[in-house]
């Protein structure tokens, strides 16, 4: 871990945030390939998990502000993997709809991530991970 005293390492908000990290250390050189970073990947997950969603749904459900969203969606849409349209019942929404190359990026950038959670989770047996994971959905989903 790091230098910081016994009784700041024993606090939660420093576990989870160093484990975040360390997983970000693990994740992003093997993101990099594929030419996106783990925040691109998110949004390409995001975007490509089931029917077409607009960009400010997609802001409400990752927690960002619309100003960023349409930043991250511009950065996705210049390197090629996203394509926006005008959605069909509001003319003022767009969505954003994968390319065939944003599709291809998702499926192997969830592999990576399947590989990258692996080794963050190597010190755990395969229980103790599972046990992990529950929790944390647990936490999240407030109970």
């Amino acid at each position: 871990m790091s230098s910081a005293p016994l009784a700041v390492t024993q606090r939660l908000g420093y576990l989870l945030k160093h484990a975040q990290l360390r997983l970000a250390e693990l994740a992003e050189p093997l993101y990099a390939p594929l030419g996106v970073t783990g925040r691109q990947l998110a949004l390409l997950t995001l975007f490509g998990d089931g029917p077409a969603r607009s960009q400010q749904d997609g802001a409400a459900r990752l927690g960002v502000d619309r100003t960023t969203m349409v930043a991250l969606v511009d950065e996705l849409e210049a390197k090629g993997l996203v394509r926006r349209e005008v959605a069909p019942r509001d003319r003022r929404k767009r969505l954003v709809l994968l390319t065939p190359e944003g599709e291809r990026v998702r499926e192997a950038g969830a592999e990576v991530t399947r590989k990258a959670e692996a080794l963050l989770l190597e010190p755990l047996s395969a229980e103790e991970a599972e046990g992990l994971r529950a929790a944390l959905h647990q936490v999240v989903r407030g109970g």
